[in-house]
Formats: C-alpha cells, structure tokens, sequence
C-alpha cells in the first residue's frame, strides 16, 4: 500500500548519478577518515526513552523489515521500522554473528557485541509523509496521521582491524518524535559521491513503505 507521492518525498539534495560502492572503494573512503565509534540507534533509543527491544516483522534469505521499539508501562512506539538488504552473510567469519541476527537481535549491537566496529555511510536523508492510519508505520508507531517521518539509508560496514566488510544496506524511517529529517541531517554527515539519486531515492522509499 502506498503512503507517499513524488511530491512526498522532501529530499534536499539534488540529483546524481549513483551507483554502488564497491567494496574496495568504501573501505578507502572509511580508512581515510578519522571516525569515532558510531552511537548504535539502539544506543541512542535506549538512552532517549529507557529501554529498547527489536522485533522481527519479517524476513527472507535477503531482506529483513523490523521494528525497533521502546516500551513504556506495557504499552509499545516504534521509534525506528527498517528495512535491510543483507549483502553476503554467507561469509564463515561473521556467521555465528549473522545467525544471531537472524534470530531477532539488533545489528549493531550484535556486531559490536562480537568485537566489531559499525560504520554508516549515509546516502540519503529526507522525510515522507504517512498518510494511512492503518499502515504498518503509522500503527506500530502510533501516529497521528497524516504524519512526516523522517528517512535514512546508509550502507553498513562492520570492521576489526583491517578487515572491512559492507554487510548491508538499509533505509530506516523514524518517528517523529525520536529522529526528525533535521536531526538526522546534524548527526549524519552526508558525502557528496554517496548521496543517491532521485530513482534510487524512489526505490528506497518504495522498499521502505510498500509493506502490503
């Protein structure tokens, strides 16, 4: 079911040609920066509003929709629902991670759990607005509608040491009253040979708000 138009989707950054990172020029590009330790949104959900838990809504060989929640005297807000697009977990080093994964808990602190560093690179911020109160987003975050949430994809890396491996690429959208298009823009700095284009942004928000 669709939730948005074109003229929903509030993108600030033009267009580009865009086409996937590969892997040896994404490891370049993070090596050459000087990161700090990404704040897990899990981290940050928790911080924010007490606790936080991650359900699976559903899941295939390829594709994982979840909704990260917080609870507050019984009562459950999706403060993230994401969407990720797994890039090789067949890799034997991060298997047991993986399976975890798959089980239901978070990705970052999965990984970093495990001892690995968790990079984004941010190749879209923007908002859509959710109009049907009965849609998957507006329902688990329990939104007045209609209602702008604010957008993010990122590709995902895991590192330790040398090694650095793009596990996947996911586009998250935010409640309102947890991660606006504002504050997602101050706390993701946005590359310029990153940020994707306008067909890749319409795919995006397809994958991400399309769920029935």
């Amino acid at each position: 079911m669709s939730v948005y138009g074109a003229a929903a989707l509030n993108s600030q950054y033009g267009s580009m040609q865009h086409k996937p990172i590969p892997p040896v020029v994404l490891a370049a590009a993070l090596s050459a920066c000087s990161f700090q330790p990404e704040s897990l949104n899990s981290e940050r959900i928790e911080q924010r509003f007490g606790n936080y838990d991650v359900d699976v809504l559903e899941q295939n060989s390829g594709i994982r929709r979840s909704n990260v929640y917080s609870t507050d005297k019984g009562v459950r807000t999706c403060r993230t629902y994401a969407v990720v697009k797994f890039m090789d977990p067949g890799l034997a080093e991060i298997a047991a991670v993986h399976e975890a994964v798959l089980g239901g808990r978070s990705i970052g602190a999965t990984f970093k759990d495990a001892g690995w560093e968790i990079r984004k690179m941010t190749t879209y911020i923007g908002s859509a607005q959710v109009g049907d109160p009965q849609h998957t987003i507006a329902r688990i975050m329990r939104l007045n509608t209609p209602a702008d949430v604010g957008l993010h994809a990122y590709q995902l890396s895991i590192e330790k040491g040398a090694r650095s491996i793009h596990y996947a690429t996911i586009v998250e959208s935010h409640h309102p009253a947890y991660l606006t298009e504002t504050e997602l823009a101050d706390i993701y700095p946005l590359e310029s040979e990153f940020r994707a284009d306008a067909e890749d942004v319409k795919s995006l928000i397809h994958l991400l708000l399309d769920t029935d």
